[in-house]
């Protein structure tokens, strides 16, 4: 068995426990804490899914703190269930939820993170190719760009399979610097667009080569 079959088994699994937790809602056999947990749970399966898929579901950015949620969750429920004093109902729902938790709390972290190609929209990825190609002919990027009242200059290179990039920016008085690094050229398109002045065309247009002839 596959690791690709074993994490679908996985979701599988889960997905069969959320519509358990949900039927036992519908019966009455839950309390609000269980509602909580199953709404919770359904939200980390569908995370689940995504990453096995390789699809990016929802907004990347609610992963990573979901996936800090849950550790602290499983920690609180430990601790509920060493030093309190759980019925067997609450002790059943404790430990489920523990171990349903422990088990996604890596997989959605990782799922989270932005560097990665699945979050990327398609002016993202065209933009990453085109900075990829950039980056194999040049050494470095290099490109400042006035807006306003605001500066920024960014240099970009490549290092092995890394794309870093260096910003420094300008507001009236003030100036900050900043240095990212990442591993999809698609999400290195993204930082540029959304963190400086400076767009993937305006570095094109700078670094291209005249029309022969």
């Amino acid at each position: 068995m596959n690791l690709q079959r074993s994490y679908i088994l996985l979701a599988l699994l889960y997905s069969a426990l959320i519509l358990i937790g949900i039927l036992a809602l519908i019966l009455g056999g839950g309390s609000f804490i269980a509602l909580i947990q199953v709404a919770v749970g359904t939200l980390a399966v569908i995370g689940l899914w995504g990453y096995i898929l390789g699809k990016g579901f929802l907004n990347p950015r609610i992963w990573q703190p979901l996936a800090g949620a849950l550790a602290a969750g499983v920690l609180l429920q430990l601790l509920v269930i060493f030093a309190g004093s759980p019925s067997s109902a609450e002790m059943t729902w404790l430990l489920s939820s523990t171990i349903f938790s422990a088990l996604l709390v890596a997989i959605l972290y990782r799922y989270g993170d932005r560097d990665q190609a699945l979050w990327a929209t398609p002016e993202e990825i065209e933009g990453g190719r085109k900075l990829g190609d950039l980056l194999n002919r040049e050494n470095e990027l290099v490109v400042e760009k006035q807006e306003a009242d605001r500066q920024a200059s960014v240099r970009v290179v490549k290092s092995g399979d890394a794309y870093r990039a260096s910003v420094t920016r300008r507001h009236g008085e003030q100036e900050e610097r900043f240095e990212e690094a990442f591993n999809q050229p698609s999400t290195l398109a993204f930082f540029l667009e959304k963190f400086t002045c400076i767009t993937v065309d305006d570095i094109t247009r700078q670094y291209e080569r005249p029309a022969a002839g």
